[in-house]
Order: C-alpha cells, then structure tokens, then sequence
C-alpha cells in the first residue's frame, strides 16, 4: 500500500473514529519493520500532520546516508521502466498503467532483495530525514516510541552470503562492499570493517557470521531506528517524550517456528512481534513466562497509546536528564526495570554517526 493511501486512511479515521467510541486526538499508528518505516515516513510528512497524537516504531526508519539518497527521482524512474520490461509490459502503453495492473506477486519477484525504498523531493516526503530534523520541518506535536531488537541482522545475512555454515573472511569483505548495489551508497568500508572485525577469530565461521549479522544490523535497522529517534527527542527537547528499547529476549516456540536458532542468529528481527500482539495467548501450550511478559508487553504498548506515558521504570531516551547519556529500557522478562545507559555509544553515536548524521 503506498503512504499516500495511508494518508487518506487515517484522514478517514481521524474524521470518524469518534462514531466507534474512539477518541480523535488520541490516535497511536504503529508498525513493525516496513511498517515501522511507514511510521516514520508519517512522522516526517507534512500530508499527515494532525492526523495522529503517537507513534511506535519497531525496527525500522527513514535515515540513510547523510549525503546520497537510497534512490533518487531518475533512478527511481528507471528502475520503474525495468520492472515494467520484465513484466513484459508492452512497450507501446503506457508504463506506469501496466504495473499498476501487475499482481503484487510477479512485481515482488523484481524488487530489491532488501526491499524498496521511499523517494524524497516529493509532496510527500519533500526534504531528507537529516534536513527535516535540522529545520524542525516534520511532524514535532506527537509522543514517540521506537526500538529494536538485539540482533536485527541475522535474518537478513543470507541475502549477501549465501553459505551461513561456513562463511569466509572473503565472505565478509564482499557482503560489504555488496551495500553499495542495495542502496546502502557511501559505506566507508575500511571503517567498519575495522570496527566489526575487531577482536574477532576471522578463521572461524560463526564469529565471521556474527560479526556481519551486527554490521549489516547496525546499518540497515539499528542505527536508522535510533538515530532517528535521537534526533526527533533533540529537536522537540521537552514539548514532547520518547521513549527507547531494545528487545533481549525471544520466545524459544515462537523463534523455532520463525526460522530463528537462537544459538546462532540471537534475538531475531521481529521476535517483538510475538510480545505485542499476545500470540502466547493464542497459541496452545505456552511457556507461561511468555505468556505473563506478553501481557506487560501489551500493557506497556497500551498505556503509551492511552496516555503518552511510560511506566516510571522506563525513562525517556533524553529529557530525563538533559545533559545525561541516553537511557534504553531492555525488554527482558528477567528484569523489568532494566534501563541500559549509553548502549549505542561505540556504534550508532561511534562509527555509523558521520554515515548518517
């Protein structure tokens, strides 16, 4: 669905969710990876401005390379006319109709491996991320949750380095300097690949396949999704709070039945998913310790949704203390007042600070 069509459906709800007992100034829109970039592609767009109060954002974000678009107008086009001509669109009509035609399925089968991307310098997004927060030229008026998981990466490595049991330091190198064909331009590959390298056994394929797993992480989800949300918490200060986690637990059932070795792969992409939405609730012969953090989870979500506040031990990522280091709170059974100080400080705010900011 693209974001224009969510703009007209939120206006809709914005216009009519009073006639089902809702409350029009207290909308919360939230989405999980491509959904959690939708979130902030609204947080930034001056169409959807007063259409919602709060946002949660899982795992994902409008923040790239500080000086080069993911894609930009031409390429955009062209890559357009591409998928048209494998689609076998004839060429004496027009296009843009014939993908418009196109089942999803057969365009899908075209797309990017990581995924598509938005274009900025358009009615909906008219400036980049950077820019937006610099001119305080976005959506400044809403609350905001945002976080991610311990180990985005994992799930996502196969898409650059075929052989995961047993991958090369060679592997490595190219799955780096791969980036640049997906999107991702202006890596400073010796940088990061001192920064992910460093202290690791490169002779040992899990190590080398850990050490990608953070690296293209970091830069594909982590980073974005915190970078976006410091910078958000800089520029409103403390007209408005934002909230930060990171997700470092997983559901044993629910990881299995994902794809996701726990052993190997660690906190999955999306294993927050499973806490949000209740599905130990659902599903038959849980672990009753995911069911009962299932239900602090949704809790939490709820309450933020209702009323912009978190509960007293989860501070906000900045305006608790100013001039402080950002607090995380650490989505862990094991500790419900875990807050991790500082946890992006050698990565995010470190080695990825002058690809994005």
């Amino acid at each position: 669905m693209s974001e224009d069509c969510l703009v007209l459906g939120m206006k809709w709800v914005k216009e009519n969710i009073h006639l089902f007992g809702g409350d029009k100034d207290r909308i919360t829109i939230f989405g999980e990876s491509a959904g959690s970039w939708s979130v902030s592609a609204h947080v930034l767009s001056p169409l959807s401005k007063g259409m919602f109060k709060r946002a949660i954002m899982e795992s994902g974000a409008n923040m790239y390379n500080k000086d080069r678009d993911v894609v930009n107008k031409t390429e955009a086009i062209s890559y357009g006319k591409t998928i048209a001509k494998q689609l076998k669109c004839n060429e004496s009509e027009d296009w843009l109709q014939c993908l418009r035609r196109a089942d999803a399925k057969d365009i899908l089968k075209y797309e990017n491996p990581i995924g598509s991307y938005p274009v900025f310098g358009t009615e909906f997004l008219p400036i980049r991320t950077q820019l937006a927060f610099n001119e305080k030229k976005f959506n400044t008026d809403i609350d905001l949750v945002a976080g991610i998981t311990h180990d985005e990466g994992s799930v996502f490595i196969r898409l650059l380095i075929r052989d995961l049991n047993n991958v090369t330091l060679a592997d490595f190198h190219n799955g780096v300097n791969a980036f640049e064909s997906v999107g991702y331009h202006n890596v400073n590959v010796q940088k990061v690949t001192e920064h992910y390298l460093k202290g690791v056994n490169t002779s040992d394929s899990q190590s080398l396949r850990t050490a990608f797993s953070a690296l293209m992480g970091d830069l594909i989800l982590g980073c974005p999704t915190y970078l976006f949300a410091k910078r958000f918490a800089q520029t409103v200060k403390e007209s408005q709070r934002v909230y930060f986690y990171e997700l470092l637990y997983a559901s044993k059932w629910f990881a299995k039945l994902g794809g996701c070795d726990l052993t190997t792969m660690g906190i999955c992409h999306g294993m927050d998913v499973v806490y949000v939405f209740g599905l130990p609730l659902l599903y038959p012969d849980q672990d009753i310790e995911d069911i009962w953090y299932s239900n602090v989870v949704m809790k939490m979500w709820t309450k933020f949704a209702a009323d912009g506040h978190m509960d007293s031990d989860w501070p906000q990522l900045l305006n608790d203390e100013p001039m402080g280091a950002p607090k995380v709170h650490g989505l862990d059974p094991k500790d419900l007042s875990l807050v991790l100080k500082d946890p992006f400080h050698e990565t995010c705010d470190g080695v990825w600070a002058d690809y994005f900011l």
